[in-house]
């Protein structure tokens, strides 16, 4: 584990460049879980992430010698705007590396915080490809490489997070939910606490479409996932390190898994009633919370928000998932008889409350019957069974479009 003394030293190098981010009780979700919730809210520094800490540190920390050829990192956007940031605040060029799906928001930032100072590079689909070319250029011009997590520079960065939550914190804390991408924040985070506060549990979380740690964990060691669902991008990561690995199986109690659709749906919530944008990453901790629903009843519970670099333009992305996720929305392939009629008979089977959101048809004169892909929302999931039911009393030739995962790409 990363050591107390080592975190508190870390401290004393971010006081004047990290901001000390508030410990706020949640109300509404205190309700909501009867407990007591709190939110660290790491969207609020100044680069809207915790990654800050980790980067400043580490940099900070390199002979002036080491440094003068430049530094080189690869991220998804978080870390390569806490890099960006150090470099210009310590006079440090640095090269990052982001994959070409990174946001468009997330890439700006990176450039407003570097300046002059950073050069941004675009490579590749995942944050391992852009991995791989920070990587191979770090060798080849013996810039050192500044790890977004498998570094003990970058964790004992990250462990100041866990050291303000216990300054702030009035009561014990039973709970604290955390995401894990690559674990350099729960393995700092969790190494604090395991040894300042080693009664609270640990929980951490990962998207259900990049288990890199939980998929470790059943191994016994790191591994490499095939593919992942990269929209969770600031915790999508195909293999956590060894290091971070090491020290999460240690400190981290549980790791949760969470479906894509429930984080969009928590991102939705937490701007709708408590007026908080967060990005996919940072909604992950809260997400996880109707996971432990009986186990965190009257109890301490903390979630890190890691952050809030949102780009607008996923916003209808977000919707989108989140009502296939809630069971509101449905996409079907309904094969009409061409004739006069047929639609306004298929009409007559919806509900009060159906809503159809979407509808793409041609007809084709030299057939009987054309289909057309029709997008249905519900006010409840439960109206589903009985729409079904009337499309097969009506002789609705239909098919449902959501379990086919190939032709349901194509509309969302």
């Amino acid at each position: 584990m990363i050591s107390v003394e080592n975190i508190y030293k870390a401290k004393v190098r971010l006081r004047t460049i990290v901001t000390h981010t508030p410990l706020l009780q949640n109300l509404n979700f205190s309700e909501i879980y009867d407990a007591n919730i709190s939110f660290k809210r790491e969207d609020l520094q100044v680069v809207r992430s915790y990654k800050i800490r980790g980067a400043y540190n580490k940099i900070s920390t390199l002979d002036s010698a080491f440094t003068a050829n430049g530094v080189v990192c690869a991220s998804a956007g978080n870390h390569a705007q806490g890099v960006a940031l150090a470099c210009r605040k310590l006079g440090v060029k640095g090269i990052v590396y982001m994959p070409n799906t990174t946001p468009k928001q997330k890439v700006n930032k990176v450039k407003f915080f570097g300046k002059e100072s950073v050069e941004v590079v675009l490579t590749g689909d995942t944050f391992d490809d852009a991995y791989q070319a920070a990587l191979e250029l770090s060798e080849a011009q013996n810039k050192p490489f500044i790890h977004p997590f498998n570094d003990p520079k970058t964790i004992e960065g990250q462990g100041t997070v866990g050291l303000e939550i216990i300054e702030d914190s009035h009561t014990p804390i039973d709970y604290i939910f955390v995401a894990i991408g690559g674990g350099g924040l729960a393995s700092g985070l969790g190494s604090y606490f395991k040894q300042m506060s080693p009664q609270t549990k640990i929980i951490g979380v990962e998207p259900k479409g990049a288990p890199a740690m939980y998929m470790s964990r059943k191994q016994g060691e790191p591994v490499v996932l095939d593919s992942i669902d990269s929209f969770v991008d600031g915790a999508a990561v195909r293999k956590v390190g060894d290091l971070t690995f090491q020290i999460c199986e240690k400190v981290v109690e549980d790791i949760v898994l969470i479906p894509e659709g429930k984080v969009c749906s928590t991102i939705l919530q937490l701007y709708n009633e408590e007026g908080i944008i967060a990005e996919p990453a940072g909604a992950l901790s809260i997400a996880a919370l109707d996971y432990y629903k009986e186990e965190i009843k009257g109890k301490n519970v903390v979630c890190v928000i890691g952050g809030g670099n949102n780009d607008i333009t996923r916003t209808e992305e977000i919707k989108e998932r989140s009502l296939l996720y809630e069971g509101l929305k449905h996409y079907f392939i309904i094969r009409f008889p061409q004739r006069a009629g047929a639609l306004l008979e298929f009409l007559s089977i919806l509900g009060p409350n159906d809503d159809i959101a979407y509808f793409e048809y041609t007809k084709k004169h030299n057939r009987s019957s054309g289909p057309a892909v029709v997008g249905i929302e519900l006010r409840k999931k439960e109206d589903y069974n009985a729409l079904t039911k009337k499309m097969h009393e009506n002789n609705i030739d239909f098919q449902s479009l959501n379990a086919n995962p190939m032709l349901f790409e194509m509309l969302i």
